[in-house]
This record gives structure tokens, C-alpha cells and sequence, in this order.
């Protein structure tokens, strides 16, 4: 199976295109469905994610969906928004589910039985293009991951319009986790000679951009939105193949218990991971990161992950652990939720972390 990629000036040119109609069920937010969708005047069945909750997805939130959407009779599932709703439609495609920690726990088979068409409305998750679906799980007090291609959506369509919207901070919190996709496929040891093509043009938009909107200001970004889309679209389908690693194992257990937006959360530990990937194994991939970056950012190899760090603070400011309310006791008990929880990433790193190196990130950055 694979996902079908369009791209679309307008929302509208979607709509018509795709006969968007009343066996569809769009999942979005009110603000994008009255901005965009609404408009077009579709027939569909329509539901709004924050009828059910805030914060990024859980079980129950999930589950109260699901519970909702029974009375509907439908055919595709549309999911036009963020990561967050990305992840929610996936789970709605699947057959029999009535509590989706079932699913997540593997206690019960991923059968889909609808087709799955996503619009992203970020440009950092590449969800519209993955097997993976996130989710906290309440109990568990972390977040799981799902990767199965019973969930892989039929479509992807890019439709740059929809970024337009989208506030200064949470285009660079999603335009970072692309860049953390790309960065981290691009050193994984499931890499290959395609998902680097990916991984390196995605990295080169993305970094590029962010120099332009340092140097140009923030409203720079309105004239590369769809390159932008497309770099996370590139970031995504590399680390659907490849793999994210530490940097994401990390910052699961903060965005869990503190409700940190994901590329946010992600940027906590990104520069960290790289640095002692660089200090442990400096001759393989991260070389060739770090030769990548070099070129990108005009300075020298060794400079390269510091010029990227010091570049990312200028559009991003990045917080102390404890400014969040994370409490020093939980740095081991985010460490074993890691370890525990976190084997399908850990799996991923370029080069094996200690508990000990993962205690010494949480602390530093404390």
C-alpha cells in the first residue's frame, strides 16, 4: 500500500476534486471549518476535535470520538488540521474499536475499513504520510506510539492556503519537528540511500527558510509556505521509512505530563541528542549531518550543530524543564518511562544511550 500525494493552491480545488460529499466525515477544528470549509458550502458529516477535548490526543478523548461517530454512516474519514488530528483519524478507520488502548496495547487487530484522506494544516508532523499514530495514554502516563499500515492514509493532499492561518510560534514548533523527522532518519541506522535524498532536501528547505525569516522577519514565511509544506511531506515519508530515535524516546513523558506541544518538546532535546551522538560516534552519519548543516549554515563541521542551535533560539525561545513544572524527582522516572515505554525509538538512535546519558540531558536542560 502506499499514499497517493496531491497538492492543491486552494481548499476549494480539493473539495471539487475530490467529490467531498456526504459519505465523507471530515475531523477538524471550528476555526479551520469556518475559514476554509465552510465556505465551499460540502455536504459532508463534519465534527470538530475540540467537542471532546483539548491538549494533543488521548484514550479518552478518543474513545468519546469514536462512541460519537457510531450514529454516521460514512465511507472516508478526511482529517483536515494538525498532528494531533492526524492522529485521531487514523484511529477511526479502524474496524471494531471501542477503546483504542486495545490497539496501542496490541491486544486487538488494526482492520481498516474506510479510506483515509489527510490535509495537513501545520508543516512539521508528516503524519499525512506515515504509519504512525501518537497518543497519550492516561494511565500510562506517557504517550504511545502505533505504527501500522492498516493506518497508512490513502491520500495526502498539500494545500499551502491552509498555513496561512497558522500563528508565528506554531508554524516554528511544527517546522522544527520537520526538521527534527528529517535529522534524525537522516542518522538512523534504517537509513538508506532514498530516504537520505528526502531527509537532505528537507533539511536544506527548512534551514534555509528559518535563515530568511532571521534576516527578513517573521512574515518571510508567507511566500514559502508550500516549499515548507513539502519539506515536512519530504521529512515525513524519510522517517516513516527510517525512523525518529532519542530525541522523540525524550520528550514523550514531558509532552505527556505537561501538556508540551510535540515540536516543542522535541526542541528540548534535539541539540542535546545531536552532541552526544557527535561526541560518541563522530565519523559516521552525523558527519555527514554535520557537513550538510556546515554548508547550509556557512560555518565550519565542528561549528555546525552550535550555528543550528544558536539560529533555532533566534525564532524559538526554549525554556528550563522546571519552567514547565516539571520536578527534579521525575527526571528518573521520565528516564524509566523511556527506557520502559520507548523501545521502538530507542532502537532508532545512531549510536546506543546510557540511562546515564539519558539522565544527564534531563538534568542539563532541568
Amino acid at each position: 500500500m502506499q499514499t497517493l500525494i496531491n497538492e492543491y493552491a486552494l481548499f476549494k480545488d480539493f473539495a471539487y476534486s475530490y467529490k467531498l460529499g456526504p459519505k465523507d466525515l471530515i475531523l477538524t477544528n471550528q476555526s479551520l471549518y469556518e475559514a476554509f470549509i465552510s465556505p465551499v458550502d460540502i455536504p459532508s458529516i463534519v465534527i470538530f476535535r475540540e467537542q471532546f477535548g483539548r491538549g494533543e490526543p488521548n484514550d479518552e478523548m478518543i474513545n468519546a470520538i469514536i462512541l460519537h461517530i457510531e450514529q454516521y454512516d460514512f465511507e472516508r474519514v478526511v482529517a483536515i488540521g494538525g498532528g494531533s488530528i492526524v492522529d485521531i483519524a487514523k484511529l477511526l478507520v479502524l474496524e471494531g474499536v471501542n477503546d483504542i488502548v486495545n490497539i496501542f496495547e496490541q491486544k486487538q487487530a488494526c482492520n481498516k475499513n474506510k479510506e483515509l484522506i489527510v490535509v495537513p494544516t501545520t508543516c512539521g508532523t508528516g503524519s499525512e504520510v506515515t504509519n504512525i499514530s501518537i497518543v497519550e495514554i492516561k494511565s500510562k502516563q506517557t504517550k504511545l506510539g502505533l505504527a501500522n499500515d492498516a493506518i497508512l492514509p490513502d491520500d495526502a493532499i498539500l494545500i499551502p492556503e491552509l498555513l496561512r492561518g497558522l500563528p508565528f510560534k506554531y508554524f516554528m514548533t511544527s517546522a522544527i519537528d520537520a526538521l527534527i523527522h528529517a535529522t534524525e532518519a537522516l542518522v538512523s541506522p534504517k537509513a538508506t540511500p532514498y530516504t537520505d535524498l528526502f531527509s537532505r532536501s528537507a533539511i536544506q528547505s527548512i534551514v534555509t527558510i528559518f535563515q530568511g525569516i532571521v534576516s527578513h522577519g517573521e512574515d518571510y514565511r508567507m511566500d514559502y509556505l508550500a516549499e515548507m509544506l513539502r519539506a515536512s511531506n519530504q521529512a515525513g515519508i524519510a522517517f516513516g521509512n527510517a525512523g525518529v530515535g532519542a530525541v522523540h524516546a525524550l520528550s514523550y513523558p514531558l509532552g505527556a505530563a505537561y501538556h508540551v506541544p510535540h515540536g516543542e518538546a522535541n526542541f528540548q532535546f534535539f541539540i542535546s541528542v545531536l552532541n552526544l551522538y557527535q561526541k560518541y560516534s563522530p565519523e559516521g552519519k552525523i558527519k555527514d549531518l554535520c557537513l550538510l548543516l556546515a554548508s547550509i549554515l556557512d560555518v565550519k563541521p565542528s561549528e555546525a550543530v552550535e550555528s543550528l542551535d544558536a539560529l533555532l533560539k533566534q525564532l524559538i525561545t526554549k525554556p528550563r524543564l522546571h519552567e514547565y513544572g516539571m520536578k527534579e524527582e521525575e527526571i528518573d522516572i521520565f528516564v524509566d518511562r523511556v527506557i520502559t515505554q520507548q523501545q521502538r525509538l530507542l532502537k532508532n538512535n545512531y549510536t546506543a544511550l546510557t540511562r546515564t546519558d539519558m539522565e544527564s540531558i534531563y538534568r542539563n536542560l532541568y
